[in-house]
């Protein structure tokens, strides 16, 4: 520093030492030119570099996330044992003999028929019935279901059978 080689700074208690630049030879502009012009190419070569690697690494997870060769295997056997057994099933029901006879089928779907309109028929009689009370009850309608301890099929979920 004494020398004048390089200069000191003083920060409170700390010394700093740099170079003294006064001393270095000054750029013309053709060379400040010159090196804008290199640091735009390599800024340009660096773009290129970056967009090339995040292609790889992309590239590098979907191969990742893909199956493996001894993977797909295992699954392709897993697969064929699961269609053997949906076969043989298949065959099973195929080739049973307690199918049901036309005529059992359309007495089920008669008594289903029976069923629910007797259903519908008791549910409707239950509503007038329970308006008919409501018409002079005080508070609502909901409250009258829980003091009395009715419960409805929509409580349940339950929904009246479509016909068949």
């Amino acid at each position: 520093a004494q020398q004048g080689r390089v200069r000191e700074k003083v920060y409170g208690k700390q010394k700093i030492y740099f170079a003294d630049q006064e001393q270095l030879p000054a750029a013309s502009d053709a060379e400040l030119r010159g090196l804008d012009g290199e640091i735009a190419t390599r800024s340009a070569q660096l773009q290129a570099l970056q967009q090339s690697c995040r292609h790889l690494e992309a590239e590098l997870k979907d191969l990742n996330s893909s199956m493996t060769t001894p993977e797909m295997a295992r699954e392709i056997e897993t697969l064929r044992k699961d269609c053997a057994s949906y076969s043989e099933k298949l065959e099973r029901i195929k080739s049973a003999t307690n199918h049901v006879t036309p005529e059992e089928k359309e007495k089920v779907c008669r008594e289903q028929q029976l069923y629910r309109r007797e259903w519908r028929r008791r549910k409707r009689m239950a509503t007038e019935l329970l308006d008919a009370i409501l018409e002079g009850y005080p508070k609502s309608k909901k409250q009258f279901f829980e003091e009395v301890g009715i419960e409805t099929d929509e409580d349940h979920g339950v929904v009246l059978p479509a016909t068949v």
